[in-house]
């Protein structure tokens, strides 16, 4: 049986964070030492080993705690969701990549949006009232 400080060396996690997991059923120490201290079987090590791959993988704290109780079944379809949610994030970073190279080619739409060059730069520093001097020491 682990000690509740055990466990969190074991997994590199905080004392808060297992006190979380108990509070909303996650993971329940199997028992109590005589001074009533958390005591974790290599049951409970097993479930938080789990925990801890779904968590990896993305996977929300309510959900992992509905795939461990669902039983064999249960992780597929929620893997197989977070697979088609993580394509999709990755699909709309492409466009997004692919709208950034744009922009950066076409220095017209970056000239229309703002984006300021060295001149621009300096201009403002100098504005704020910041000498030569000034300016290389705050760069």
């Amino acid at each position: 049986m682990l000690t509740i400080g055990q466990l969190c060396r074991r997994f590199g996690l905080s004392r808060s964070t297992l006190l979380y997991y108990d509070r909303i059923g996650l993971l329940h120490p199997t028992g109590r030492s005589a001074l009533n201290y958390r005591l974790y079987s290599d049951t409970d090590v097993q479930r938080m080993e789990r925990i801890i791959v779904f968590r990896q993988a993305g996977i929300a704290l309510a959900e992992i705690g509905r795939i461990l109780d669902a039983g064999a079944e249960g992780p597929r379809r929620s893997l197989e969701s977070r697979l088609a949610s993580i394509n999709s994030e990755i699909s709309a970073l492409r466009q997004q990549q692919g709208l950034i190279s744009r922009l950066l080619q076409d220095r017209s739409v970056l000239a229309r949006a703002g984006a300021l060059d060295k001149q621009g730069w300096v201009d403002i520093l100098r504005a704020s009232g910041m000498t030569d001097d000034d300016m290389n020491n705050w760069h």
